[in-house]
């Protein structure tokens, strides 16, 4: 594992790879990549159609938005276990895999489903770091046409340790025995700019931190090094002693933050999967203005 200093690259096939990385290894038999880009509405972009467009060749492409919890009136919730097994194997990936997930905007959904792949046990799993922009720009290939699947066999083993949901979010919230931290802008946590998703309230969690998840990455969408991601959770007032609960808008770009915090070396986080989506829309839940 290679930290990188400055703009050196960081490879660790568990958490974060870099480009130089991922070319060297784009032939290796057992390695199978992963197109998770996802946009919000206002984005006005169509994941699978850039995908259809243009990928890393070998690329499968993920659909954050079916491979989900369809019984659920949230946005993509967790799938069941056995639903996520049938996906993954009719998409060819599973037992014995090396898996490298990226998106179309750098660095944003693509954490997302990393974090889903480790919530179902599966360890030997990467964000591709600075994604498919970041791809492009250095010159690497791509192409245009779908991989041959093959089915391959899944073992799960679900890390409940790793989601929260809004009964165990609300207690912590009450206790104050975990850093609750919200990923959206600064002007959505403080209740200031409305939410992108109609029907939600205003504002964040009674007790929650904010950080921006953009704060974590450099501006050509690379993460941070370690000891900048640590600067940023400590200036945005979390102490990193106590287990954190991530939280977004809809359980993306949360995870971006659980990602940051295993590349410092911290474990004790879960994700709070209904995030804002949840919270927000039940007037039965506190909330809070402002910054704190």
């Amino acid at each position: 594992m290679n930290w990188r200093e400055g703009q050196m690259a960081f490879d660790d096939p568990k958490t974060l790879v870099s480009t130089k990385w991922l070319a060297a290894h784009l032939s290796d038999p057992d390695l199978r990549v992963l197109d998770a880009s996802w946009y919000l509405p206002d984005m006005n972009r169509d994941p699978r159609v850039e995908y259809e467009k243009e990928h890393i060749p070998g690329a499968r492409f993920f659909d954050i938005d079916e491979v989900c919890d369809k019984t659920s009136d949230l946005p993509h919730m967790v799938p069941p276990v056995e639903k996520f097994i049938s996906r993954m194997r009719a998409m060819g990936v599973g037992a014995g895999h090396q898996i490298v997930t990226y998106d179309g905007a750098g660095l944003f959904s693509a954490a997302r489903v990393w974090w889903l792949f480790k919530l179902m046990g599966q360890n030997d799993i990467a964000v591709l770091d600075g994604g498919f922009p970041k791809w492009k720009a250095e010159g690497y290939p791509i192409e245009d046409t779908v991989p041959t699947l093959r089915d391959r066999h899944m073992v799960v083993r679900r890390q409940n340790h790793m989601i929260k949901d809004v009964t165990q979010v609300s207690l912590a919230s009450k206790l104050g025995d975990y850093e609750i931290i919200d990923a959206r802008s600064s002007a959505r946590f403080r209740g200031e700019a409305p939410e992108p998703r109609p029907g939600l309230r205003s504002g964040h969690i009674p007790g929650s931190k904010n950080l921006f998840f953009n704060s974590l990455l450099n501006e050509d969408g690379t993460m941070k090094d370690v000891a900048a991601i640590k600067v940023a959770f400590e200036n945005a007032g979390v102490n990193l002693d106590k287990p954190v609960i991530t939280t977004c808008g809809s359980g993306i770009t949360a995870a971006v933050l659980s990602l940051g915090l295993s590349l410092i070396g911290k474990t004790d986080h879960a994700l709070y999967d209904g995030s804002w989506s949840e919270w927000g829309q039940f007037s039965t839940l506190p909330i809070s203005i402002g910054d704190m």
